[in-house]
């Protein structure tokens, strides 16, 4: 077996591999079923096999066995087919050749990549019938399953379980709660990991490291990132990469471009590309250009994830020409555009009000355009109050079958913004007729290593009061400095006191409100928010980072804004 081994592990190429089948014909091996196994697994998952070559071969067996029915399993397992493996696996529970250990993990790797969860339940259940219950790598490829599948519970439940568990089956059930919208459960995770007798690998910190971007967890950023430098896990390009991209996602941007600068490890395209982003979502466009430019001196050819990061700085920080140049520079260098190349050329022009040119963008695609493209024109014409633009992107989404409840609401608040209160009905009665449920706003805030999430009016605190009494203090000292309510934002037929009112627990004040009471003065406030800031909370947030004197971060969903000193990082341009 050794000897088949050694002459698979010499093949580059698809013609030597049917050299070397030739060879184990003519002498005989080829007729054992070990060394047979091994070619056909090989053959079936390596670049150098043929997969469809392997599935010939394994027609030509009378009887296989196990292993030859396991090699072809693993190599549908891994194909742009993975669900395929399902009906294999059921062909073989027929055959009188039994699945063994093996071939559970194949299959079950398969239902993980088609996020096959009804199938996945049904090899677990063959698994306890079977009695391979007791096998700790099985049962992580099961926690593995189900946490890709989005059943985060059962996965969970193994877990805990579970008498013996490995270093694997932490990395599952953390990478599948930091992927699975439960990252604050998989900080939790990491801190019962370190606190047990278990150390934490590279494949560990990379779901840490996504849990921590998402929540925007600075404090628990810094004790991550602390523990890679004390492990030398950031001799690692991937796990730099991650901590680029964690700390620019905290709005930690500064932080992000030290890690860059003294990378330990050799800079690939991708960390180029995850610090212009870093820039891009900090509203640096400069930054974020002039690293561009540097990519291209270190030898490096931008791609279009380059290109893609170098446009959104432009757009967020309103160098429309710039991005206009880039988009151009696209063809002459060769660069192939996608969807979101064009959906960022209509989203930098529709935020200039240049709504014209991005609706000659969207016309110009050399492929139909995507919903997003269409939300994003509907954004731009809301910010503008066009109305007629407006309802041309509505009624593409309505025949693009979107019920998402954001289109709903833009078209509604430009209605609104009109004063068209009869057409904002109609949009909501669509709505209901629909069972669109529109998004609620939360925003989440860490304090003392614990993450604290807010609603819009949220009274289930145990500092509610304590909180909007620090609200109402905000009020009283801001209106002393011209502060007047933004109520055109409030787009509800309402009466201007109620208004005011609707406005003034949206949820990232109330996150702000509990950071001021809670931390020390003049520390920094970050604040992650699932939707779009108000425009009456910029307005606040800007006042309150003056008055207090303190650094603010909000994370909305498409950017980042740093409050100082009575400014923010944006430059109105958002």
């Amino acid at each position: 077996m050794a000897y088949v081994d050694s002459l698979l592990s010499k093949c580059t190429c698809f013609s030597q591999l049917k050299q070397l089948q030739a060879h184990l014909i003519t002498t005989g091996s080829f007729q054992f079923y070990t060394h047979r196994a091994k070619f056909l697994d090989f053959c079936a998952v390596s670049s150098a096999g043929d997969f469809h070559y392997a599935v010939h071969i394994f027609r030509n067996i009378s009887s296989p066995y196990t292993n030859e029915w396991n090699g072809i399993l693993r190599g549908i397992a891994q194909s742009n087919n993975p669900i395929n493996a399902l009906t294999f696996y059921v062909s073989m529970s027929r055959s009188p050749c039994k699945p063994d250990a093996l071939t559970c993990s194949f299959t079950l790797k398969a239902c993980a990549r088609a996020l096959a969860r009804h199938e996945t339940l049904q090899v677990h259940a063959h698994v306890i019938r079977f009695g391979f219950d007791a096998d700790v790598l099985l049962r992580t490829t099961l926690i593995d399953a189900y946490s890709k599948c989005g059943d985060l519970g059962c996965a969970y439940q193994l877990f805990d379980e579970m008498c013996v568990r490995d270093i694997a089956s932490w990395n599952a059930l953390i990478a599948g709660l930091a992927q699975g919208n439960r990252p604050n459960d998989a900080l939790l995770l990491f801190k019962k990991m370190r606190g047990g007798n278990m150390e934490p690998n590279e494949v560990t910190v990379l779901g840490v490291l996504s849990a921590c971007s998402q929540l925007g967890a600075n404090r628990e950023a810094g004790i991550v990132h602390e523990y890679i430098k004390s492990k030398n896990l950031d001799r690692s390009v991937i796990v730099c990469n991650a901590v680029i991209d964690m700390y620019a996602k905290c709005g930690l941007v500064g932080r992000a471009y030290d890690v860059f600068n003294e990378m330990k490890c050799l800079r690939t395209r991708v960390t180029w590309n995850t610090m212009i982003m870093g820039f891009a979502l900090y509203g640096d466009g400069e930054e974020a250009l002039e690293l561009f430019d540097r990519m291209g001196q270190a030898g490096i050819e931008p791609d279009s994830v380059s290109y893609l990061a170098a446009i959104c700085a432009c757009n967020h920080a309103g160098m429309v020409e710039e991005g206009m140049k880039l988009f151009d520079d696209m063809d002459r260098c060769g660069v192939s555009k996608n969807v979101k190349h064009y959906g960022s050329m209509v989203d930098l022009l529709g935020r200039a009000g240049r709504l014209d040119e991005a609706f000659k963008i969207v016309q110009s695609m050399p492929t139909v355009p995507d919903v997003v493209l269409w939300q994003t024109l509907l954004g731009a014409s809301k910010t503008y109050s066009n109305v007629e633009m407006a309802e041309i992107a509505s009624k593409k989404l309505v025949e693009m079958g979107s019920n998402h409840c954001g289109d709903f609401v833009l078209l509604s608040n430009v209605y609104a913004a009109q004063g068209r209160w009869h057409d904002v009905r109609r949009v909501r009665e669509a709505m209901k007729g629909q069972d669109v449920k529109k998004v609620p706003g939360c925003s989440y805030i860490e304090v003392g290593g614990t993450i604290y999430k807010f609603m819009n009016g949220d009274q289930n605190h145990p500092r509610w009061k304590e909180i909007y009494w620090k609200l109402d203090e905000i009020l009283l000292r801001i209106r002393e400095y011209g502060y007047v309510p933004e109520t055109n934002n409030v787009f509800h037929d309402i009466g201007p006191e109620e208004k005011e009112n609707a406005l003034c627990y949206h949820s990232e004040k109330l996150a702000v409100a509990f950071g001021l009471i809670s931390t020390p003065d003049r520390t920094c406030i970050s604040v992650n928010k699932n939707l779009r800031i108000c425009g009456d909370c910029h307005v606040v947030i800007k006042l309150i980072s003056k008055i207090y004197e303190r650094e603010i971060i909000v994370r909305d969903r498409t950017r980042f804004h740093r409050f100082k000193d009575g400014a923010c990082s944006c430059k109105e341009y958002w």
